[in-house]
């Protein structure tokens, strides 16, 4: 994939810059990786450059995915009618047979699905690490790079097997130590902290039910002293409160503060569960939230109070969740069900569509620590490009082109950009063969069934 300059001509543009301008009919220019011109009107003429007709679309900054779990893609369909907790204990043993090729081929399909759905940036929490699977970590870094997504994958970790009171199987825990030690192993080999940079890694320890305390703590302050975010599950479900209630004796969200997680280099999974004052401490302490509601409302966790967490300075991103809990793994759909289920909790002007489209781009870049680089289009900023058709039948006649990105089903993609490089052009990723990925996902779900008999 190449970069080079590249022209988007004629399509309506959200900025979403400071000034929140919208232009009806726009031009963006990108060269190399990043954006040189933004204006009204047609462009004016760039010798050598690409030009898209962009007629009939509406051109957004990428989205955000802030929660996910790639090697779920292989797993998908199962536990279709189970609580979280259910779920979890049906999957653990087929999830303990995943290996690096199982993981490599199931965040390919992933990656390159959000990719289809308008996703730039993908944040993925993986924290299943079986001894004899060699490196998963690895092999999904790989696969972003293959998809040419920029890439945020949180070192997961789970230290709290059943006979110590926690839900996994000892089969798929680890020794805290062995946990630190190839964490900072993971940030030393692979994190890039420099401007434009297409991979940083995340300390993620998995969930207060799987998971010391030491190690929650430990790695907090691992995080801190090498300069990563942190992020974990927290607060999905009624069960996981009770849980901490009969542990520890608070709510989730007190737990983790005891440990160090709040702040804004932090953001919690989920965040169903919390009440006034919580979400009042969240916001005083800018520590984020993934909000997925299609995997929520899959698993009957609930709906989060995305307007009040927003209103009290919580920055809000979305996630798919993992393709176990999200069959779907669209990106797109998490705007409107984001926005829907918002006003089936709150009332009709709970959250407006522009509202959730920030939601999906620069609340989503805030919570990674990348506003000052993605989730507008401006000047300066990464070339991380979406491109809607909006004149299909399907939107044609709705007047305003956020309601029919949000609003109606979602849209065919013209065009993605990652980095000022086409990954999605005329509604087909051209970095991977989706037919032969399909084959082997396939191929990969059967094999890890087998396993388990």
């Amino acid at each position: 994939m190449s970069t080079a300059r590249i022209v988007i001509d004629g399509a309506a543009v959200v900025t979403l810059d400071r000034e929140r301008r919208e232009l009806a009919t726009g031009h963006v220019v990108a060269d190399g990786n990043r954006i040189v011109a933004v204006g009204a009107g047609p462009a004016p003429p760039y010798e050598g450059a690409r030009v898209i007709d962009g007629r009939g679309c509406l051109l957004t900054p990428g989205f955000v995915n802030t929660h996910e779990h790639l090697f779920q893609w292989a797993t998908r369909g199962l536990a279709a009618d189970s609580t979280l907790f259910g779920w979890l204990t049906t999957l653990y043993p087929v999830w303990a047979g995943i290996d690096e090729e199982c993981v490599h081929v199931a965040a390919q399909a992933a990656l390159a699905r959000l990719a289809r759905t308008g996703c730039t940036t993908a944040a993925d929490h993986h924290y299943l690490f079986p001894r004899a699977a060699k490196d998963l970590l690895g092999a999904e870094i790989l696969a972003a790079a293959e998809v040419g997504l920029r890439f945020h994958p949180a070192r997961g970790s789970m230290d709290l097997s059943e006979k110590d009171g926690g839900l996994p199987p000892d089969s798929v825990v680890e020794d805290r130590d062995e946990i630190l030690a190839a964490t900072e192993a993971a940030i030393d080999r692979w994190h890039d902290p420099a401007p434009g940079s297409m991979l940083r890694i995340v300390v993620g320890p998995c969930s207060p039910f799987t998971v010391t305390g030491e190690l929650m703590q430990e790695a907090a302050e691992l995080a801190r002293r090498k300069g990563v975010r942190l992020h974990t599950h927290l607060a999905e479900t009624t069960d996981e409160a009770d849980w901490c209630h009969e542990k520890f004796d608070c709510t989730p969200l007190e737990y983790a503060a005891r440990l160090g997680w709040t702040g804004p280099d932090v953001w919690f999974a989920h965040g169903i569960h919390f009440d006034d004052a919580e979400i009042k401490q969240l916001g005083q302490t800018a520590t984020g939230v993934a909000h997925c509601p299609s995997s929520n409302a899959r698993l009957g966790a609930g709906i989060a109070r995305v307007a009040d967490l927003r209103a009290a300075g919580s920055p809000v991103g979305l996630g798919v969740d993992g393709a176990a809990s999200n069959e779907a793994g669209s990106l797109v759909e998490e705007l409107r069900h984001a926005l829907l289920f918002a006003r089936a909790r709150g009332g009709p002007r709970a959250l407006d569509v522009r509202a959730a489209l920030e939601m999906a781009t620069l609340d989503g870049a805030r919570i990674l620590g990348r506003d000052d680089e993605i989730g507008s289009v401006e000047v300066g900023k990464l070339a991380d490009l979406a491109l809607w058709r909006i004149d299909t039948l399907a939107h044609a006649g709705i007047a305003d082109p956020v309601a029919a990105l949000v609003l109606g089903t979602p849209p065919p993609l013209e065009l993605l950009l990652v980095n000022g490089r086409p990954v999605v052009e005329h509604d087909t990723v051209i970095t991977v063969d989706e037919p032969a990925l399909a084959k082997q996902v396939t191929k990969a779900q059967l094999n890890l069934l087998a396993k388990t008999g």
